[in-house]
C-alpha cells in the first residue's frame, strides 16, 4: 500500500489524481498546516524539506511531487500516464513536468510568498504584481502549446495534465486568471469534468465552479 501525506489543494494534489486514477491501494495522511505540522519533528524525519506531499512506498520515502508522480508513473507503465521508453513523445513528458515544477510552480510560490523573498515589506505588493506578469507569460506559453492539442502531450493523456490542473487551480488567484486564455481554458474544463479529477476534488473539498 502507498501512503500519501497531504493537505487539500496543495502539492499533493497531483499524486492524489494518481493514485486515484490507477486505482492503486494507497492511504492518505493528512498533514494539517493549519497547525504547521509538515514541521514537526516527526513529520521532518520523513520530509526534512517540511514540505507537502511525502510519499511512502515500502522502504522508499520520497518527496517532492513531481518527482513522486514520475515514480508512481513508472511503478505503472501499464496504466499509461507517462509515454514509453524509446517513444518521441517521452521526452515532452518531461520537459513538460519539468517546466511546470520550475518555472510555472515557482512564479506561483513567490506570488503566494512574497515575504520570503524580500526584508522590505513595504515591497510585497509590487513583488505579487511582478509575478502576476511571471505566471501570466508562462499561461500563454501553454496556452500556444495546447493549441489544437486534446492535451499537453497531444492525443494522449499523462499525469502533466494533473500537474497542470493542479497549478491552474493556484493560478485562479492572480490577477489573469488562466481562463482568459483560449485553448487552455477549453482544456480546464475538459479536465474538470474527468472523472478523476471531479471525484478528488470533491473528496478535497476544491471549488471546481471556475471551469464551467
Amino acid at each position: 500500500m502507498y501512503r500519501l501525506y497531504y493537505y487539500p489543494n496543495n502539492a499533493s494534489l497531483a499524486p492524489h489524481f494518481l493514485l486515484h486514477e490507477m486505482q492503486l491501494d494507497y492511504e492518505l495522511l493528512l498533514v494539517d498546516r493549519k497547525s504547521n505540522r509538515q514541521k514537526s519533528s516527526e513529520y521532518l524525519k520523513l520530509n526534512p524539506a517540511g514540505r507537502i506531499p511525502t510519499l511512502i512506498d515500502d522502504e522508499i520515502t520520497l518527496f517532492e511531487s513531481p518527482a513522486i508522480c514520475i515514480h508512481l508513473c513508472e511503478q505503472h507503465p501499464e496504466k499509461g500516464l507517462i509515454p514509453p521508453l524509446g517513444s518521441k513523445e517521452r521526452p515532452l513528458f518531461f520537459q513538460w513536468l519539468a517546466y511546470l515544477n520550475n518555472t510555472l510552480q515557482a512564479e506561483l510560490m513567490v506570488r503566494y510568498y512574497p515575504h520570503r523573498h524580500t526584508f522590505n515589506e513595504g515591497g510585497i505588493p509590487a513583488i505579487r504584481e511582478a509575478q502576476d506578469e511571471r505566471v501570466a507569460e508562462s499561461l500563454q506559453i501553454i496556452n500556444e502549446a495546447l493549441t489544437g492539442k486534446q492535451y499537453l502531450l497531444g492525443d494522449d493523456f499523462s499525469a502533466c495534465d494533473f500537474f497542470l490542473f493542479m497549478l491552474s487551480l493556484w493560478s485562479l488567484g492572480t490577477k489573469r486568471s488562466p481562463m482568459s486564455f483560449p485553448h487552455l481554458s477549453q482544456y480546464l474544463k475538459r479536465m474538470a469534468q474527468y472523472p478523476t479529477v471531479h471525484e478528488v476534488c470533491k473528496f478535497e473539498k476544491i471549488d471546481l465552479q471556475a471551469f464551467q
